[in-house]
């Protein structure tokens, strides 16, 4: 056997492998049948949801506005508390800073540790929100609960929800009783509200969003007016105000000349627990003073006071210990925290008005009206830099107070909360 093949031999191979179209007796080669293989489309639609959910919560923020739009299961999903857990397990959802002074709306984002952008955190304007403008006047005073991406604008008698994806407001259910300046907050995914003037009496209402309705679920043990809300580990915090001090009879016939109620600063916070629907024992803010602020950050609940000649910032302890029971033990205590850097020996008055919100492990104090440069102009001091829309930054962990970006000029008289987006 030669070691290498020649082309003779070579030829010869070749030639055997095909017929001889000379030779009547060959026939030719039949080609093989081609055999189809049937392979089922998959597409998006016909994924499970747990598949669908994987996917859709990689898909980049800018995106997913037009995604909300395809079908009303991708909407579902994309407000399913399954789809807040997976973006936040990505870092691809940050909680941001949301302002409404109806018709506009700003929005900001402070800046975490995994952020490769290190610029300066800046306040992004809105165009004008498409509200009715008949509506806009019961949107004067509004509080806002946010909800995952959902904001529920809460009017005197009139509700909007407003999506942060899809930049779409629906009308929603009003409050059973017509309030103005009280307070709000959310817990397991519902909202609560109490306070709010005489009309609302001592009624403490709950909101169910999957079912839009309100009910009422506990009486107040104290009426309050222009209250705030936080909540905490189960446990609505009513927070301040102005106490209406007489049974609601006797005020609405006062004369006009002493007002039509009779309102005294409080200094002090109701318990509500939602699972117990009972009132816990109530909280007395340490030194007195008027409530400016309050928001729950972490566990806890920061309070900003004003007293006589100064501002005092202050925490509770709102982490529930094991043995609480319903009267209200088995929380924490008070801690007097540095206060906010504002002009030593000012007290703030009814012109001056600030909002405070919780963002992650920080406190954002935000100056939603009046001008602490006018306020210091008029008892005799004159100090420039402190002009509306002030915002101070409290970091809960280092406890270091910082300058923000002021708040946009079209934004004033504005309701603030934190919406993850």
């Amino acid at each position: 056997m030669p070691e290498s093949c020649n082309s003779r031999h070579f030829s010869w191979l070749m030639k055997s492998c095909f017929p001889n179209p000379q030779d009547p007796t060959s026939k030719p080669l039949s080609p093989n049948p081609i055999i189809t293989i049937s392979i089922p489309t998959t597409t998006l639609s016909s994924l499970s949801d747990d598949l669908l959910l994987e996917c859709l919560s990689r898909v980049p923020s800018s995106s997913l506005p037009s995604i909300s739009l395809v079908c009303r299961r991708w909407s579902l999903l994309l407000h399913s508390p399954s789809f807040l857990y997976l973006r936040r397990l990505h870092h691809l959802i940050h909680p941001t800073i949301f302002t409404l002074s109806a018709p506009f709306a700003a929005s900001l984002r402070l800046p975490d540790d995994n952020d490769a952008d290190t610029n300066d955190p800046l306040w992004k304007v809105a165009s004008c929100l498409p509200f009715p403008v008949a509506s806009l006047d019961s949107l004067s005073h509004a509080r806002l609960s946010a909800i995952g991406s959902r904001i529920y604008i809460i009017g005197r008698n009139e509700m909007f929800c407003y999506d942060v994806w899809s930049g779409i407001i629906t009308s929603r259910s009003s409050m059973i009783y017509p309030r103005k300046k009280f307070a709000t907050a959310v817990l397991s995914g519902k909202i609560y509200v109490a306070g709010g003037g005489s009309r609302a009496g001592a009624a403490l209402e709950e909101y169910d969003p999957d079912t839009d309705t309100w009910r009422v679920v506990a009486q107040a043990t104290r009426r309050r007016y222009g209250c705030i809300g936080a909540a905490v580990d189960g446990v609505f915090y009513v927070i301040g105000g102005l106490k209406i001090g007489a049974a609601l009879e006797n005020e609405v016939t006062r004369p006009a000349a002493a007002g039509a109620e009779a309102y005294v600063y409080a200094s002090s916070m109701d318990l509500f627990d939602v699972e117990s629907r009972l009132w816990l024992r109530s909280r007395a803010v340490p030194g007195g003073g008027c409530v400016v602020a309050a928001c729950a950050v972490a566990g806890y609940v920061y309070i900003l006071t004003s007293h006589a000649v100064e501002l005092s910032f202050c925490r509770f302890d709102a982490r529930r210990r094991g043995g609480g029971g319903s009267n209200g033990k088995g929380f924490g205590e008070w801690c007097r925290i540095k206060s906010p850097p504002l002009p030593a020996q000012v007290r703030l008055d009814s012109t001056v008005r600030f909002s405070c919100v919780g963002v992650e492990n920080k406190v954002v104090l935000i100056q939603v009206s009046g001008c602490i440069d006018d306020l210091l102009r008029r008892s005799g001091r004159n100090v420039r830099g402190l002009k509306e829309g002030l915002v101070l930054v409290y970091d809960c962990i280092s406890g270091v107070w910082s300058r923000g970006p002021h708040l946009p000029e079209v934004i004033r008289r504005a309701a603030c909360v934190t919406v993850e987006c």
